[in-house]
């Protein structure tokens, strides 16, 4: 007999350790060459990492949501005697489009019988399963240890859980009236939730913000965009009020371009872009994600429209690369039709600015003789008030109104 080590892959960006977001197998599972065993993740970039060797798991170096440091041991592995060298192992990355390496150690002799057998790590107690199968079977009322699962290593997909409810094993309905519930449920953050969270933490603790909202006459654009979507050809996308935005900021910035900055508060430099990547706040089942809109001020509104598609359809499916999830010089929130009446975005740190676009509402509103239906929306903007004043916040937004309003100016260059 042999065993093989894998290792922590290294996959770059200058990082320590990753976090242990997946685990498809526990100690005492067969594993097949190819089959994905685990998944790890680094700045929202999840890697998933396959055996490359048939044998059993004897030992593992952690369970999900535990960090472990690059080139750290992950998992033995035990083989059929004989079983050859291992060779550096491809890896499927999601959301990065890159490949790394997985550090495989040399196979290396079985210990003898006699010899005191290896603290194996504790068992995985929890069925295994990805996070947003969880999500569907809690918000399900579906106890996932009742569930066989049919994926690799016994994984339960989501599948699994639809059949489950099919076959009526769903727990059943307490008749009679209202009971007291007394149970609870402990989550630990792990993931893409995790970061979320650390990167919320590190905008709002180093960010003074200062939150600007305005209120913005749709009317004109809403009939422009209707107009537009009529007579859009065939394979472009239909036009939100989104890509209208993009094109505004571009012009607004063109006339501050403060605001399309970051700024490294360590070493005290403000760096101005002359290209506009736009951040564009994407929720997806897994968490928000930004992927961005490079170079938007060299895309007209269609363009705009159809690379915004692209990207929060590779963002929702998990597709989106390192490069499409990061880089951004200013970011929009927008929460569509849920988007109320006001917010207070927070920044996408380091950046200095983010847009956020509450939802369109008709309303009354006085034209100097009457009130007349118009359809209002309001912009709540979050700028970084070390670097932003709030007379060059309002300046700025301000600007954005005026395109707008007169859609017709957005269209004009120079």
């Amino acid at each position: 007999m042999g065993e093989f080590i894998i290792k922590m892959p290294d996959v770059g960006e200058g990082v320590a350790e990753a976090e242990l977001v997946e685990l498809h197998v526990r100690p005492g599972d067969p594993v097949r060459e190819d089959m994905v065993i685990a998944a790890v993740m680094t700045d929202k970039a999840t890697v998933e990492i396959p055996s490359p060797v048939d044998g059993t798991v004897i030992w593992l170096a952690g369970n999900i949501g535990d960090r472990i440091a690059v080139k750290a041991p992950l998992m033995r592995i035990e083989t059929a005697e004989g079983a050859g060298e291992a060779q550096p192992v491809r890896i499927s990355q999601a959301p990065t489009a890159e490949v790394v390496k997985a550090e495989i150690a040399r196979p290396v002799p079985a210990a003898p019988v006699s010899a005191a057998p290896a603290a194996a790590a504790p068992p995985v107690e929890k069925p295994l399963a990805a996070p947003s199968v969880r999500l569907f079977a809690r918000e399900s009322g579906v106890d996932l240890r009742q569930v066989q699962g049919s994926g690799p290593a016994g994984r339960i997909l989501r599948e699994d859980v639809e059949q489950f409810l099919v076959q009526g094993a769903a727990p059943a309905l307490v008749k009679g009236g209202s009971v007291k519930k007394t149970a609870t449920e402990e989550i630990k953050l792990t993931g893409l939730r995790r970061r979320i969270a650390e990167k919320m933490v590190l905008s709002t603790s180093r960010i003074p913000h200062i939150t600007y909202v305005e209120e913005i006459d749709m009317t004109a654009l809403e009939e422009l965009r209707a107009t537009m979507n009529g007579d859009r050809r065939e394979g472009h996308p239909k036009l939100t009020v989104l890509p209208f935005l993009m094109r505004a900021l571009v012009k607004a910035i063109a006339e501050q371009p403060e605001v399309n900055a970051t700024f490294d508060d360590d070493a005290g430099i403000i760096t101005r872009y002359s290209a506009v990547h736009i951040g564009i706040a994407t929720q997806t089942q897994a968490g928000l994600t930004v992927p961005v809109v490079r170079h938007a001020e060299a895309r007209g509104i269609w363009e705009c429209a159809a690379e915004m598609a692209r990207l929060a359809d590779a963002a929702r499916s998990g597709t989106a690369t390192r490069d499409e999830l990061s880089g951004s010089t200013i970011t929009i929130s927008s929460l569509g039709a849920l988007g109320g009446i006001v917010s207070t975005p927070v920044i996408n740190h380091p950046e200095v600015a983010i847009i956020g676009v509450n939802k369109i509402a008709t309303r009354p509103v006085w034209d100097g003789t009457q009130f007349v239906p118009r359809k209002m929306m309001n912009l709540s903007s979050s700028f970084d008030h070390r670097i932003i004043d709030g007379w060059d916040a309002a300046t700025f937004v301000q600007r954005i109104r005026t395109l707008i309003e007169t859609p017709a100016l957005i269209f004009i260059e120079g």
